[in-house]
């Protein structure tokens, strides 16, 4: 099962305050566990909403919003997707959180990611293999 784990925007990470060496070296030391548990498949933190847009569809029209945007609770800052067996190894891993993260007060969110089979008989063969094509190791040219 994957989970993504999603860090929770705050003030200092929408200013785009960046973090101090510790704990870039607790979140070094986290992901490098991880790593080492073989559950990482990606993640990255985000640049605070201001370096970003959002396109809102109205009628099927698209309309771009430039950041910043204002409720910063509603915002992530970044993100880890991992891959466990259960909820429960999920919520495990995010309990070893860095403690120094958000000055010891941080949101995280846990949620999993659907697979093909949770979109049943929707889910055709014909789409199978165009995800598969798509997801093939790239070799350089």
């Amino acid at each position: 099962m994957q989970f993504m784990i999603i860090r929770k925007a705050d003030a200092e990470t929408e200013a785009g305050v960046m973090p101090g060496a510790d704990l870039i070296a607790q979140m070094t030391e986290f992901h490098e566990d991880a790593a080492k548990a073989g559950i990482v498949v990606a993640g990255s933190g985000l640049m605070p909403s201001s370096r970003g847009a959002k396109v809102k569809f109205n009628n099927g029209r698209p309309t771009v919003i430039d950041g910043p945007f204002a409720e910063a609770k509603e915002l992530i800052a970044g993100y880890t997707l991992i891959e466990v067996p259960s909820r429960e190894a999920a919520i495990e891993w995010v309990k070893t959180w860095p403690r120094l993260d958000g000055h010891g007060n941080v949101e995280i969110e846990i949620r999993q990611l659907f697979t093909e089979a949770d979109f049943g008989e929707a889910y055709t063969e014909a789409m199978a293999s165009r995800d598969a094509a798509r997801d093939a190791p790239r070799t350089p040219e």
